[in-house]
């Protein structure tokens, strides 16, 4: 027995997150019956179809690690027909979605699997992952700007965890910061540096905990390692 919303993610059709979205939407059946119920329990032999299409828990787990480019979404589907990071992983026969979510403008690492328990660790904020990324702003940071960054910026209505932020490189006009979050909320670092008023020009994640981004080409993709598995299993 399982929930639904697991079973979905165990199958590579979403996210737990976002399987529960696809559930309210009404497009998951159950022995052909529409389910809504977000805490619906499925058991062995029942028929299990993501929009009429059946879906079946996948032996073989996947991990792919992709250096995302700019100009395309982290979703299965768009309805807006934008490129999309599953169309740049080819030669996997499994169905796999991305781990969590990069914006449409930003780059950089980004994770993919089959795996819903993996998926769950790395997007739940009670395991609190870092996320690393390298940001070019407009204008240089002050000491004082740089310490409400890091205390925490109320925007949306909430305050921001404490973070670690720190420059690397100082230009005329711009500068290029290294920034440390372990929340993921949208748009999150975008806003937290126009709070600050040195508003983000380019955005790149550059590691995830201790898995790391490297020298993978900017499109590319490759399998994560024995070892990077096991550092999310066990966090």
């Amino acid at each position: 027995m399982m929930r639904l919303q697991k079973y979905l993610a165990s199958c590579g059709v979403a996210s737990r997150r976002k399987s529960e979205e696809l559930i309210g939407e009404g497009r998951i059946k159950v022995n052909d019956r529409i389910i809504k119920e977000q805490g619906f329990i499925v058991n062995k032999g029942d028929i299990v179809k993501f929009d009429n299409k059946i879906v079946q828990i996948e032996d073989k787990k996947v991990y792919i690690l992709l250096n995302k480019p700019v100009g395309y979404v982290t979703t299965v589907k768009d309805q807006f027909r934008r490129k999309k990071v599953i169309d740049l992983i080819q030669g996997i026969d499994e169905r796999i979605y991305p781990v969590g979510r990069l914006d449409y403008d930003t780059s950089g690492l980004l994770l993919l699997t089959n795996d819903g328990d993996l998926a769950f660790k790395i997007t739940h904020p009670s395991f609190h992952i870092d996320k690393t990324y390298m940001a070019k702003v407009k204008g240089i940071p002050n000491e004082m700007e740089l310490n409400d960054f890091r205390n925490g910026l109320k925007i949306d209505g909430y305050v921001t965890s404490k973070s670690e932020i720190r420059i690397l490189e100082k230009n005329k006009n711009t500068s290029l910061l290294e920034i440390k979050i372990h929340e993921g909320k949208n748009r999150q670092i975008r806003k937290m540096c126009d709070m600050i008023n040195h508003p983000v020009m380019e955005l790149k994640r550059i590691a995830l905990g201790n898995i790391k981004l490297g020298k993978l080409k900017t499109g590319k993709w490759r399998n994560l390692n024995k070892n990077e598995i096991e550092y999310i299993k066990n966090i």
